[in-house]
């Protein structure tokens, strides 16, 4: 059964118990000529984090060159070859703030700090159990899960956010927040953090959290949580400043749905009948992959949405309209070419072997695709110096 079948948190406890590993395997380079973009001026291309399973250490870095149409797998090992274990065990969220970038190793506890142009090694930062991070001014914020990767009902290890200096690349300070926190957003001199509760929820969904905590980003501390539902994990600021915020559910009866925050009312005000899984904001579009698993059919509804946050409805239920999405297994990631309007959009396939990267033009018509590493997921675009 897939990893995300059995849910995110269930096989990270699985993938812990295997993590340790007398050798490490060491994965070669390659290369591939794909097609040229139409336009290549602003961008020089995008990394897509490979996220491979807990414990085999294959997390992977690509790129792809929009310049010469070029796609490179694995490039973090050949431009980094005296890094040992190179990447680590999960790479969980990858962006890029001024000339850095940034790739979250959940479960080697660290961030990789990289030259963005280059992905050449600057230094790492260590921070335990880390997920996702968001920037300003001259600080990066790290969600933490804190405590060990541990299914457990009573777990009592609250998360925090971790304030990260991106000159020093040294952790200044730390607020705690809800248990196990994914991702955030960061909107008007507030933190947005939505609480999952994952590690509790096994078993029972009245033990998942369902808050965002909202922190005050000047004094760095906890004002308030908005109750929005269980088991929270994508966190997107809209154009208005306001917040769409993403449910997993709990698998069986509890479906995963998109929340609306109303940034003025600090309170949800819609919610619409829509599975998320990974998302990605293009203007006032947010593009929705979703694989939503039941327990009790035991079975997936796969979704490709396009949702317009002005108006807060969904466009379309399948932005993919020449019947490739019936090639595709596990859509697991997903980004937007800012001027072009290319979809890509990742496919984790089997969680254990290669997934496959897919383009797709503005009018949801396949341009190409290309073998990725395992469980591709997480995209960073780069602009020319």
């Amino acid at each position: 059964m897939s990893r995300l079948l059995l849910g995110l948190h269930c096989l990270l406890l699985l993938g812990a118990l295997s993590s340790c590993r007398e050798e490490v395997e060491l994965f070669s380079s390659d290369e591939i000529d794909l097609e040229k973009p139409e336009e290549t001026t602003a961008y020089r291309g995008f990394y897509l984090l490979n996220e491979g399973n807990m414990g085999s250490n294959k997390s992977t870095l690509d790129f792809y060159d929009f310049d010469s149409g070029t796609y490179s797998r694995n490039i973090y090992a050949e431009v980094n070859p005296d890094v040992p274990k190179e990447l680590g065990d999960v790479g969980n969220d990858l962006q890029i703030y001024g000339s850095k970038l940034y790739a979250v190793i959940n479960v080697s506890n660290k961030i990789e700090v990289m030259d963005a142009q280059t992905a050449t090694r600057i230094g790492q930062i260590e921070i335990p159990n880390c997920r996702y991070i968001q920037f300003e001014g001259k600080y990066a914020y790290v969600t933490s899960y804190a405590g060990p990767v541990e299914i457990n009902p009573d777990y009592t290890q609250r998360g925090f956010v971790a304030k990260v200096d991106t000159a020093t690349l040294q952790v200044v300070d730390e607020c705690l927040v809800g248990f196990q926190p994914d991702e955030l957003a960061i909107v008007d001199g507030k933190i947005y953090v939505a609480n999952s509760g994952g590690y509790m929820g096994a078993g029972s969904s009245d033990n998942y959290e369902r808050t965002v905590s909202v922190i005050d980003l000047e004094s760095f501390t906890e004002e308030k949580r908005i109750d929005v539902a269980a088991n929270l994990h994508r966190v997107r600021a809209d154009q208005r400043g306001d917040l769409w915020v993403s449910s997993r559910g709990d698998y069986k009866e509890l479906p995963s749905r998109l929340f609306f925050i109303d940034s003025e009312k600090q309170a949800v005000t819609d919610t619409l009948d829509i599975p998320v899984s990974s998302c990605y904001l293009s203007g006032d579009s947010l593009y929705v992959c979703s694989v939503s698993w039941s327990y009790i059919t035991y079975s997936n509804e796969i979704t490709y949405a396009i949702v317009n946050t002005k108006t807060r409805e969904v466009v379309t239920r399948n932005f993919i309209t020449d019947g490739t999405d019936e090639e595709i297994e596990i859509p697991y990631g997903v980004m937007v070419h800012p001027v072009s309007g290319d979809i890509f959009l990742a496919d984790a396939g089997n969680y254990v072997t290669p997934g496959m990267l897919y383009c797709f033009d503005r009018g949801g018509k396949k341009k190409w695709s290309v073998r990725t590493g395992d469980i591709p997921a997480h995209f960073a675009l780069l602009k020319k110096d």
